[in-house]
């Protein structure tokens, strides 16, 4: 090659390597809390299980074991893996503050499981229960996860209120699964959003963070997830200030075969589905963005489009740096978040399959945050672009 060829190509390299450094990025800023649910079951205890659970981007996995000894041998192979296990074992209700001195020094613990989806009535019984364990160990959590609206007897404020004013855990949990096909079609629940409006209100009012889900096994009426499905709920959950993501399952159950679980993403064959691959990919990205939404305060959400769902608001006004922000008819959530002097607007686009129009004026100073956390100064972009289905886009400035 000639060498003034060889020159002007270092010369261009160089330029482009001293943009992008000048751009900036936002560093991640601690691993983000990413649960499966109904993870490796016993029989299949190994280090390499456990290391294809980190390969997926699972750091804490829930699993039900027949005994505290085999709860053990989990967490011995998990730590080696380097993650983390939520362990259920039937001595955890009968002994609780013994099972808490024996498991609380393990490395490898993350916390106790508790109980999934209980009624109002129990949660006096439930509050004791964590109590006892919290008078051993303080400092691994106790988890409970909620029902989601629609499932209580009671409304649902009344549900998560109750719950949190009588049973002391650190955070709060609920499921829900918003995507459903009925009739050989794909629809949305018009109450998962106002859920989402009570938890994350209610959180904020408790002063506590809120975890919430994602499906990832097919069963009854929901569909196998695709990625544009998987990322609308992930995203949807950190619009509304999520501080941890759960998939449910990660292992295909083969008991309740009722509900027809199939395709989660490690299959019936107990052999990885392309689901494991989405999962694995969302998972990268969230952990790329730590420095978005780990610890990030909800500022405000609201909704555009033509049909805002259930319980939640339109927007009545735009963050200060941002002068227009206008969507497809199929709308999106706008969320305002804020971490340290930086405020985040988050855009999430509500249909899981079609992408949405999103037109966007704002002020100078004003930056796309790009996947992998790099900042591009928002002039850089036209103003209108395509969000592609289930897909969020971010912006941010100091304040």
């Amino acid at each position: 090659m000639d060498m003034r060829k060889i020159f002007f190509f270092i010369i261009v390299i160089s330029t482009f390597s001293i943009r992008g450094f000048a751009q900036g990025r936002l560093e991640p800023t601690g691993e983000f809390p990413i649960l499966a649910w109904w993870s490796i079951p016993e029989s299949e205890t190994s280090v390499e299980r456990y290391k294809e659970l980190k390969e997926a981007g699972i750091n804490i996995s829930l699993t039900p074991f027949s005994s505290i000894e085999e709860a053990e041998k989990a967490l011995d192979a998990a730590q080696k893996a380097g993650v983390k296990l939520q362990p259920v074992f039937p001595e955890l209700k009968s002994e609780p503050e013994k099972s808490a001195r024996r498991l609380m020094k393990h490395p490898a613990l993350a916390g106790y499981h508790i109980i999934d989806e209980p009624h109002i009535g129990s949660f006096e019984e439930l509050g004791a229960w964590v109590r006892k364990i919290q008078s051993v160990d303080n400092n691994h959590y106790c988890y409970i996860n909620l029902l989601p609206m629609g499932a209580t007897h009671e409304p649902y404020t009344q549900h998560v209120d109750s719950f949190i004013s009588t049973v002391p855990v650190p955070f709060i949990s609920f499921d829900c699964y918003p995507i459903y096909r009925k009739d050989g079609e794909l629809f949305l629940k018009d109450n998962w959003y106002h859920g989402l409006e009570i938890i994350s209100g209610a959180a904020r009012k408790a002063g506590k963070p809120f975890w919430a889900f994602s499906l990832a096994t097919a069963h009854f009426s929901y569909p196998i997830p695709n990625a544009a499905q998987i990322k609308l709920q992930i995203y949807s959950n950190l619009a509304y200030g999520a501080q941890g993501l759960q998939y449910f399952t990660y292992w295909t159950p083969e008991q309740g075969r009722d509900a027809d679980f199939h395709r989660g993403p490690i299959g019936l064959d107990f052999k990885r589905t392309e689901v494991f691959d989405y999962i694995r990919q969302i998972n990268k990205e969230i952990q790329a963005l730590s420095g978005v939404f780990l610890g990030a305060r909800l500022v405000s959400v609201c909704h555009t489009g033509k049909q805002r769902p259930t319980g939640t608001r339109y927007i009545d006004k735009l963050p200060e740096p941002v002068k227009v922000l206008e969507t497809s008819d199929g709308g999106a959530i706008v969320s305002v978040l804020e971490k340290g002097n930086r405020q985040f607007l988050v855009i999430v686009n509500r249909d899981f399959q079609r992408s949405m129009q999103l037109t966007l004026y704002t002020d100078e100073k004003v930056k796309k945050v790009l996947k992998d956390g790099v900042l591009v100064p928002v002039r850089d972009y036209t103003p209108t672009i395509y969000v592609e289905a289930g897909d969020a886009v971010i912006y941010t400035w100091t304040k």
